[in-house]
């Protein structure tokens, strides 16, 4: 049986996790929460509290793994360019226990498509420049090449997801609108692409099997407007389309507002054709629709 470990078992990880012990994998996997730890081990993961700081626990799965992935972000409040972890705490906490990794696993890293920053909606792709505006996205940047100036130095697979705006069950613009907490936000010309967690697990599946490394774009065909995204959740519920609002005019926290200041449409292609990615959710309207079959069947589940 081959092990999986996961640094941050959340969303993202937490599926794909579930989608490689169907394959035959055990999973460990750490959170910060005890109360995580437990329905972590209702899902078949062998969980580790996992709170900053070296753990010879941690280690000790590590060594076991045949595959490891990180979705923990860096802490963009201690990200320096000098430092050799670029603010990751993985990194800080374990980089000697990496180096020395008998089995040579995979490793995954999982980071974010605000590396590139604002392109004014032009097209971008892994060679693409990045040239990040917040400050999380340079700590990204930080990391991601710290990431790989480690794994080249002890000679392991590093592959990098990059993902624009994740969705799936229980996250999603339908469900939001559900609620009545939809907004329409209009910047004109401004774009966003998504992505479905289960496409998410999909590729990291595909590298595993491949061993597979490099960078890659985790994203859907079809940058969007978001103001076009709510009003076809709101068509598919039968609800009344909110209204336009402007984008100087909406009550935005500073870190939402800060996802409006980049602005791009980003290729998958390499994901296609390097891992054979063949895109279930290959666009937000179905998306949507998937969205909608999950909630009316929650909905009569609930009575």
């Amino acid at each position: 049986m081959k092990n999986l470990f996961i640094f941050g078992v959340g969303y993202s990880a937490g599926l794909f996790a579930s989608h490689m012990r169907e394959q035959g994998w055990q999973i460990t996997g750490t959170t910060r929460s005890p109360d995580k730890a437990v329905e972590l081990a209702r899902a078949g993961v062998t969980p580790l509290i996992y709170q900053g700081g070296h753990s010879s626990d941690v280690a000790a799965a590590m060594r076991a793994a045949d595959a490891i992935l990180v979705s923990i972000a860096p802490d963009a409040t201690q990200c320096d360019a000098q430092s050799s972890s670029g603010g990751d705490a993985v990194l800080a906490d374990f980089a000697a226990d990496l180096r020395a990794l008998p089995k040579k696993p995979w490793i995954g890293y999982l980071s974010t498509v605000g590396v590139y920053g604002d392109h004014d909606g032009a097209w971008v792709d892994e060679v693409t420049d990045c040239r990040p505006v917040s400050k999380r996205s340079r700590a990204r940047v930080l990391a991601e090449t710290a990431w790989k100036n480690l794994t080249d130095e002890a000679g392991l697979t590093l592959g990098i997801f990059r993902l624009s705006g994740i969705y799936g069950p229980g996250r999603n613009p339908l469900e939001k609108v559900a609620r009545g907490d939809g907004r329409r936000i209009n910047k004109p010309g401004q774009v966003f692409n998504r992505i479905h967690v289960n496409d998410i697990a999909t590729a990291l599946r595909l590298a595993v099997e491949q061993n597979k490394g490099g960078i890659f774009n985790i994203t859907d065909n079809e940058p969007a407007p978001p103001q076009d995204v709510v009003a076809f959740a709101a068509g598919l519920l039968e609800m009344e389309v909110p209204p336009l609002i402007a984008f100087e005019d909406a009550d935005l926290s500073p870190m939402g507002r800060s996802f409006y200041g980049e602005n791009k449409r980003v290729s998958n292609a390499r994901s296609k054709t390097q891992l054979g990615m063949d895109y279930a959710v290959p666009d937000y309207r179905t998306g949507m629709r998937m969205a909608l079959e999950t909630w009316q069947t929650g909905r009569k589940a609930g009575g």
